[in-house]
């Protein structure tokens, strides 16, 4: 069952404009690796709602283990993110 790792204090602004909060979420997988991914949703209250203009990248890391993925998260930089919204589609 997919955890929220980390919800960054950096906003990043989508190519329309909309401003976005980036939230780490992973997965434990057999064996004991981790699995992490992105997901950016809207700051604006209309857009809230739900998962309503959630967007949710591919697998950006895989991790050794929970640690891994609290030390992986936490070192994301605004620049990555600015990536991986880039990269993100909407959830499904």
């Amino acid at each position: 069952m997919a955890e929220l790792i980390h919800t960054h204090s950096a906003r990043v602004s989508g190519r329309e404009g909309t401003l976005y909060e980036a939230r780490i979420y992973g997965e434990a997988e057999r064996g004991g690796t981790w699995k992490c991914w992105l997901e950016f949703r809207p700051v604006s209250a209309s857009a809230t709602a739900g998962n309503a203009g959630v967007l949710r990248t591919g697998r950006e890391t895989t991790q050794p283990d929970r640690h891994a993925v609290d030390y992986w998260a936490g070192g994301l930089q605004p620049i990555y993110l600015e990536g991986a919204l880039a990269r993100a589609h909407p959830e499904r």
